[in-house]
């Protein structure tokens, strides 16, 4: 389930947990079924709940940003992963945040796409489930109430922009299927099927340049293991005392700023044209894309995925098809490559196709992690 060394908190009973929900996501459920599914669970488990509502955008962004969070124990998100980015992004910009973000977070899947809660099913080591079996067995993950740590990524843009991401950052193809599918909400998880036909056909390639710095290659293509001297705090590298006043966010030691070149020891891709770009640092895509099997919740790694022009619409949708059992990178695609790495550039070269943190659209513009 996890490698060595990690250690599991465990939340206190009774326990109180503040529930941020979003009666809109997916296809507009997750209200009703937090009543029927997950409150019956959690006052057997003697987790009582706070259930705060969200009525439009960045409401829970200003809820978890602003309020006195030491009345709960634990802080669940029962909505898409749009939910748990705001969350995420409050809570970092409190000045407390390094406190704040010792505070367990909890997924619940009531969004469509579902992909964090769709990565810890798999982590759990439970079979492949979607819907109210996966809502169960998250809500399962909670009952028993075991913690451990996540990675978070940094991501810089050029017009100053500072998120903090938990998912993945995309461009081209499947930031277009995510998004131009917005409208088809109402089918659920289905909505990733039409938007992907829709996409197939009007096929765009994007041209910009993308740099990254690999893993450490002498451990082949497995990540390198954390110096153990370096304390993590939920996926966050803590600064070295006295670098910085109290409160100030992380800084972005592996980058250089964005108008330099990056650092002599990154690759770049020699390739400037792409079907699409994707760093994920979860498993799942989505409820059915198993997107990155090797990745764990916290290993240090972003999984680099990028398509180059001149791939076929046929070979495309077998690649997609095999996402769904996380077989795609055995098909050997000349056109699709993966690399581990441990920072990334992308430099779009002009402002076409939208881009992605986490499910959410960006402008397109020249961006780092």
């Amino acid at each position: 389930l996890s490698p060595p060394g990690d250690s599991y908190g465990v939340l206190p009973r009774p326990c109180h947990a503040l529930v941020l929900l979003n009666p809109q996501s997916g296809s507009g459920r997750a209200l009703d079924d937090f009543q029927a599914v997950v409150q019956p669970m959690l006052a057997e488990a003697d987790i009582t709940t706070t259930v705060f509502v969200t009525e439009r955008p960045n409401h829970a962004h200003e809820k978890v940003r602003d309020e006195d969070l030491s009345q709960w124990d634990t802080l669940v998100v029962m909505s898409g992963d749009g939910l748990l980015f705001e969350v995420v992004n409050g809570l970092m910009e409190r000045p407390d945040w390094r406190e704040a973000m010792k505070k367990p977070l909890c997924i619940l899947p009531g969004g469509s796409g579902n992909a964090l809660a769709a990565s810890i099913n798999y982590y759990a080591g439970y079979d492949h489930v979607a819907k109210k079996k996966l809502l169960t067995n998250c809500t399962f993950i909670l009952c028993k109430g075991l913690y451990t740590q996540m990675d978070l990524v940094s991501l810089s843009t050029a017009s100053g922009k500072r998120f903090f991401s938990f998912l993945g950052f995309g461009w081209g193809f499947i930031s277009d299927v995510d998004i131009d599918s917005e409208k088809y909400r109402w089918l659920g998880s289905a909505r990733f099927t039409l938007g992907t036909l829709q996409c197939l056909a009007k096929l765009r390639v994007y041209q910009g340049r993308l740099s990254y710095l690999p893993m450490a290659t002498e451990q082949g293509s497995s990540p390198a293991p954390r110096d153990p001297r370096a304390p993590v705090t939920n996926g966050h590298i803590p600064q070295p005392a006295g670098t910085d006043a109290p409160g100030s966010l992380p800084p972005d030691s592996l980058l250089v700023p964005l108008g330099q070149p990056v650092p002599a020891h990154w690759t770049v891709v020699p390739e400037e044209e792409f079907v699409l770009v994707y760093a994920i640092y979860q498993s799942h895509l989505g409820t059915n894309l198993l997107m990155a099997p090797a990745a764990r919740l916290h290993d240090g790694c972003i999984h680099l995925f990028y398509m180059k022009a001149g791939i076929s619409r046929l070979t495309l949708l077998k690649l997609f098809l095999a996402m769904s059992r996380g077989t795609h990178l055995d098909l050997n695609c000349p056109h699709l490559c993966y690399v581990p790495v441990r920072a990334f550039r992308l430099e779009p070269r002009v402002a076409a196709g939208i881009m992605t943190v986490d499910g959410e659209a960006l402008a397109c513009e020249p961006v780092q992690g």
